[in-house]
């Protein structure tokens, strides 16, 4: 069989994107999150950006507002971990529940699923039995709401699934990674900007932000199409207290707001420091 890979319906309207981590060892510290530096990676290359990060533990009332919120948004969104057949994987029901619709066993998912059971059997030495109470439990993780699409999974052919624009990934790094790739190059295509981006900034050191936001208001007010940043610090081990004051967006638009920005900058009484650029 073959995955669902259709695109859903483009929008004139970008949607956000938006990153769901779920397990207790994220938030106990056993294990060390590297999921949300990995997804902005994966965004960034295609010309996106993570819009909106969330942890949540292995609480089945905290996973099921969550995930309401997340089907309400309208944007797209990845979920990782949860989605397994142990008794602290809650991830699939709270699916349901937040979408007010049933469970099922997606036959796409059933076949999948199988045919991992027959691999496994095959690299032990062993004859696949269907009937073997942890093949029949093992089928449990193809159990997912009504209406859901699948997502392949190349590491070990256990799927995940996609409803509406939510896509539902194992928590393991080797497993969720290529398959939110999947799931960007085969449904989200038409969004990814592929047009050069340039980010240009200055150091400035010593400044308050409040001092600094009606010169930042009136560029993007000047400049439409360009984003005006900026970042703080009040602790660097080089310039000590300072901000961070930039423009991005496309390069020919950031040329002439930057040019303005410094033009503005000049007619306080402000130490400058180094210049940075961005691609």
């Amino acid at each position: 069989m073959t995955p669902d890979s259709t695109p859903l319906p483009t929008s004139d309207l970008r949607p956000g994107f938006r990153l769901i981590i779920v397990g207790d060892e994220i938030l106990s510290g056993k294990r060390a999150d590297k999921h949300l530096s990995k997804v902005i990676e994966l965004l960034k290359a295609r010309g996106l950006a993570l819009d909106h990060a969330e942890y949540v533990g292995d609480d089945p009332e905290r996973i099921t507002a969550v995930l309401k919120r997340a089907f309400e948004s309208g944007d797209v969104v990845f979920s990782t971990g949860g989605v397994g057949a142990t008794p602290d994987d809650h991830t699939r029901q709270c699916a349901a529940r937040a979408l007010g619709v049933a469970l099922a066993l997606h036959p796409q998912a059933k076949e999948l699923i199988k045919q991992r059971m027959q691999d496994m059997a095959l690299e032990q030495g062993k004859v696949y039995d269907a009937t073997a109470v942890e093949n029949l439990h093992r089928l449990n993780m193809g159990i997912f709401p009504l209406g859901a699409r699948v997502i392949p999974n190349p590491y070990n052919k256990i799927p995940g699934f996609s409803v509406a624009q939510v896509h539902f990934l194992p928590g393991f790094p080797v497993m969720a990674w290529p398959m939110i790739e999947w799931v960007l190059d085969t449904q989200y295509a038409h969004l990814f900007q592929t047009q050069a981006w340039l980010e240009r900034s200055v150091i400035v050191m010593g400044a308050m932000e409040v001092t600094l936001t009606p010169l930042m208001e009136r560029l993007e007010q000047q400049h439409p199409g360009i984003k005006v940043f900026s970042l703080p610090s009040v602790d660097h081990s080089q310039w000590g207290r300072h901000i961070e004051l930039g423009v991005k967006g496309a390069p020919e638009l950031v040329a002439s707001a930057y040019a303005a920005l410094m033009a503005g900058l000049a007619l306080f009484d402000l130490k400058l420091g180094p210049e940075l650029v961005r691609t």
